[in-house]
């Protein structure tokens, strides 16, 4: 049970919570800094039940597997491959938010607005949807940060699975409001989720 307060565990466990903790704080403040605190809710915070039972899942399995089979935990160069794409997973997703600006929301928008523009340029001229890119990277690099085995092909599959469904629904409205420019643009930007055209 002393493996619960190692040094590994202190530092993958605090990582894990420092991800979290800025993530959802980040995207919060940059909604409220974007489409004005009035205009936005707890929502912005990008916190479901699924979400919190999925991490709470990772969190005892790093904790079971910890006290079972602790070496398990001990690859170093796994767990610093995780953070770095935490990291890289953030800057994607931020770059995307900024970069887009107010056409950035959290939620689909199913009516076009007079002043939303379809935008091409920045990161979005590599990547058709960084925010959903960056979080894929970021969560899976969440568990490969804890060195969680089943966590890290669960979160691969239920948010490659989440993505393969929303970006089409996504894209029939840019298809509706742009018309034959986003035709063009898709077929020359990938949309980056692996497998999703």
């Amino acid at each position: 049970m002393t493996e619960i307060l190692s040094y590994t565990a202190s530092r993958q466990l605090s990582q894990m919570l420092s991800a979290i903790v800025f993530f959802h704080t980040s995207e919060y403040f940059l909604a409220a800094v974007i489409h004005g605190r009035s205009n936005i809710t707890l929502k912005s915070l990008l916190v479901s039940r699924h979400y919190v039972m999925a991490m709470i899942f990772s969190v005892l399995e790093y904790i079971i597997e910890i006290i079972l089979v602790p070496e398990i935990k001990e690859h170093w160069v796994l767990s610093n491959l995780g953070l770095a794409l935490v990291v890289i997973g953030e800057i994607v997703r931020k770059m995307g938010i900024l970069t887009a600006w107010k056409a950035f929301t959290h939620l689909i928008k199913i009516y076009h607005d007079d002043d939303h523009k379809l935008v091409t340029h920045g990161i979005y001229g590599y990547i058709r949807h960084p925010g959903y890119c960056g979080f894929l990277v970021w969560s899976v690099g969440t568990q490969i940060m804890l060195c969680n085995p089943i966590s890290t092909i669960a979160f691969a599959a239920v948010v490659w699975r989440f993505f393969a469904k929303r970006i089409p629904y996504e894209e029939f409205f840019l298809r509706q409001f742009f018309g034959r420019e986003y035709e063009q643009y898709a077929r020359r930007v990938r949309s980056g989720v692996p497998f999703v055209k």
